[in-house]
């Protein structure tokens, strides 16, 4: 719920690797998504081979542009328990004013247009 595509839309999203109703066009032609479909696993985290290539790749462009990485967020998840992970999430990113999603990509609550923090680079 914190990307980009979920908030500027402000459609309900079931993720990244939900089906591929509702979602849009980068989402359904993702390349982790089609092997994540293609393993039968539901996350990443479950793969064997994680971190794959794929997950480095893109983990060292979230670092760099988000300050977030999601390997870390994987085995906090696998370590924690899916449950337990997306509530601290869901803590971390509503906005104090409104309750809105803080967009991960440019620190704005996709509801009241609150600022938190810096810009990220690339954005």
């Amino acid at each position: 719920m914190v990307c980009y595509r979920h908030c500027v839309s402000k459609k309900s999203c079931g993720g990244c690797f939900s089906n591929k109703n509702g979602t849009s066009e980068e989402c359904r032609s993702c390349r982790i998504h089609a092997c994540v479909g293609e393993k039968g696993i539901e996350y990443c985290f479950s793969c064997k081979i994680f971190p794959c290539k794929q997950i480095k790749k893109m983990d060292k462009r979230y670092r760099d542009r988000y300050d977030q990485s999601l390997i870390e967020n994987g085995l906090m998840a696998k370590e924690q328990g899916l449950a337990a992970f997306l509530a601290a999430e869901r803590s971390k990113w509503t906005c104090g004013k409104c309750e809105g999603i803080i967009s991960l990509h440019d620190n704005e609550c996709s509801e009241c247009q609150t600022f938190f923090g810096k810009k990220r680079a690339g954005v």
